[in-house]
């Protein structure tokens, strides 16, 4: 191994100095606008925050963020148990399985959510004598179940091909392993590739929690007083700006909770990935 020269270390030319290119004139002016942009808001939260407003409103934006809890809780529940089959039908060889899966995941995942919730809150009235005949207008006639049927399956596509992707990602070397030691297909997909797919989809998971939580706010169109229905009730009656801003204070509350906690799980889970 060669010794480092100290005299040529001594010798080496100065670094030149950074030059103020526009580019970094206006990086320095955007984050100088952004520092004082946030702590604007942060001044007028602290001088509103025992408002008249917030006091007289603050139970109805509690009622609605539980809300909004309930209903991403069980979308992204309902989904996940249907994205095992819908996964599985994907990644399935015979034509009769993938091709339904795929125009599933194709529909759900290439129309917004918005669209999807009117076509089975609106469009179920079209049909209610048929409905009414096999028992289920009672069920669509109701925007809660509406709204968590339209919700659950939308999550349901993204989840399913978040799981085929992080499935496919499992080397082939573990289903012939797991077949040579004389597990059944079954046990092998429970016990050996589904833990390891479950780590490569972690990231995705929480995003797509993230966008779950974020598109709730469409509930409030069809009548659902959760977060965001609550605040344009505030706002109908009260005609005061704050009561978005409060809204938006609360979404970006339950996102980087969500988002520490999930970063805490991940770490926890792949903490033998990291030795």
């Amino acid at each position: 191994m060669i010794a480092a020269n100290p005299a040529a270390e001594l010798k080496r030319p100065p670094a030149p100095p950074r030059r103020w290119t526009n580019a970094r004139i206006l990086g320095h002016v955007l984050m100088a606008l952004w520092i004082v942009s946030g702590a604007s808001l942060v001044y007028y939260l602290g001088s509103n925050v025992a408002s008249p407003f917030v006091l007289k409103y603050w139970p109805n934006y509690i009622d609605g963020f539980l809300v909004t809890l309930q209903i991403v809780s069980l979308s992204l529940l309902i989904g996940a148990l249907l994205s095992l089959p819908i996964a599985a039908a994907r990644s399935s060889r015979w034509i009769i399985f993938s091709a339904p899966a795929y125009g599933y995941v194709y529909f759900f995942r290439g129309t917004p959510l918005l669209a999807q919730t009117f076509l089975i809150y609106y469009g179920a009235g079209s049909f209610r004598e048929e409905l009414e005949a096999v028992g289920l207008w009672s069920f669509f006639r109701e925007a809660w179940y509406c709204v968590i049927f339209a919700f659950a399956l939308n999550t349901s596509a993204y989840q399913a091909e978040i799981l085929r992707g992080a499935i496919q990602n499992v080397p082939k070397g573990q289903w012939e392993g797991a077949e040579a030691l004389g597990l059944s297909r079954p046990v092998t997909f429970f016990k050996v590739i589904l833990p390891q797919a479950m780590m490569v989809a972690l990231r995705p998971y929480g995003n797509e929690i993230i966008l779950m939580i974020k598109g709730s706010a469409i509930a409030s169109i069809v009548t659902i007083y959760d977060l965001m229905g609550e605040t344009r009730r505030a706002y109908s009656r009260s005609y005061d700006f704050q009561a978005y801003i409060w809204a938006a204070v609360l979404y970006l509350v339950i996102v980087e909770v969500l988002r520490r906690v999930w970063d805490r799980i991940e770490l926890r889970l792949t903490r033998h990935l990291k030795r």
